[in-house]
């Protein structure tokens, strides 16, 4: 079977890690969750800065041509925001297809109310993410284009464990549990 990159995408707080953790827990796949290269860089590099940028991506696009190199499908979380530089979605296709592997696109989606919400959530702290509701709503006066979406899936009307199920569903993955 062809190595296949599952690439949920969506705005902050739209239930990437929850929904991926799900996700990886039906399928057997691994999470390859985005902050943990972010919070690797910032361990060294202040975030946005040039080195932190260049670093990250590199990272992540390298991560994830070896996985499908080697045969190996994954779950990767994205968050399309201001230093991130364009093209990048464009960029891991290119790095999956050239190593024999398939793109899946997944957009999860969450209205403004429910994602000031899940700002207060515990575990957003606990990852170093975006807890300040200013600072959110600024960002959304700009916002970034995502990728076009394969699946797309609403999260304030759908838990984690049946956006996973939507998901794996619609992409044809099989289940381990």
């Amino acid at each position: 079977m062809t190595a296949q990159l599952v690439f949920l995408h969506g705005g902050i707080a739209s239930g990437k890690l929850t929904t991926g953790r799900a996700l990886s827990a039906l399928t057997g796949l691994p999470l390859f969750h985005n902050h943990l290269v972010v919070d690797a860089l910032l361990a060294v590099f202040p975030f946005g800065s040039p080195e932190f940028v260049r670093l990250r991506e590199q990272f992540w696009l390298d991560t994830v041509a070896a996985a499908v190199g080697s045969g190996r499908s994954l779950v990767f979380t994205f968050a399309p925001e201001p230093t991130v530089p364009a093209g990048f979605p464009a960029r891991v296709r290119e790095v999956v297809e050239d190593a024999g592997g398939r793109v899946r696109f997944v957009e999860l989606r969450v209205s403004p109310a429910v994602q000031e919400t899940r700002l207060a959530n515990a575990d957003r702290s606990a990852f170093g993410k975006l807890t300040d509701v200013a600072v959110l709503r600024s960002l959304r006066e700009s916002p970034v284009p995502a990728p076009p979406a394969e699946v797309v899936v609403d999260t304030d009307a759908s838990p984690p464990e049946a956006s996973a199920r939507t998901i794996a569903s619609a992409l044809g993955l099989p289940l381990t549990s």
